[in-house]
């Protein structure tokens, strides 16, 4: 199976490159985890969208936020495997920290990780930052990535 990362800006989307990757946020967060939140929140248009395919489908995706935009800092979001089990998930996010240093220089990334997943944020370098709390319904917690030398 060959696995194409494709990595773009807001702008160097084509429309139904959008339309694919809202649809699977969509379909993912929405209506597979049933949970009602403002998707478009209006970071997507400063972000640096990555997404993973195999045969033209839409395997694992990521956005990558550079600071002040969704948080403070450099951020990951939107993380989203539709095949999990296949590695598809620490790829598309090991492509994502390289992005964030390479496009933003970061030497600190932070997430909003749903709290279930926090082995597998550890398992690609972030350590819990943060108390447990609720977002859109569903317990959080905040992650940090620092770069070692």
């Amino acid at each position: 199976m060959n696995i194409v990362l494709h990595k773009k800006t807001f702008q160097e989307l084509t429309t139904d490159e959008l339309y694919e990757l809202l649809r699977v946020r969509s379909e993912v967060f929405v209506v597979e985890q049933n949970c009602v939140y403002q998707d478009l929140d209006g970071d997507d248009q400063s972000s640096i969208h990555l997404w993973l395919s195999s045969e033209g489908k839409t395997v694992a995706l990521a956005r990558v936020c550079p600071a002040g935009t969704h948080m403070h800092e450099i951020s990951i979001g939107r993380v989203i495997t539709t095949e999990r089990g296949r590695g598809y998930g620490k790829q598309i996010m090991l492509h994502a920290i390289d992005t964030a240093i390479k496009s933003f220089h970061a030497t600190r990334i932070d997430i909003e990780a749903q709290e279930y997943a926090k082995g597998f944020y550890e398992s690609v370098g972030f350590k819990q930052s943060s108390d447990s709390f609720i977002l859109d319904g569903i317990p959080h917690i905040r992650m940090t990535w620092t770069k070692t030398s």
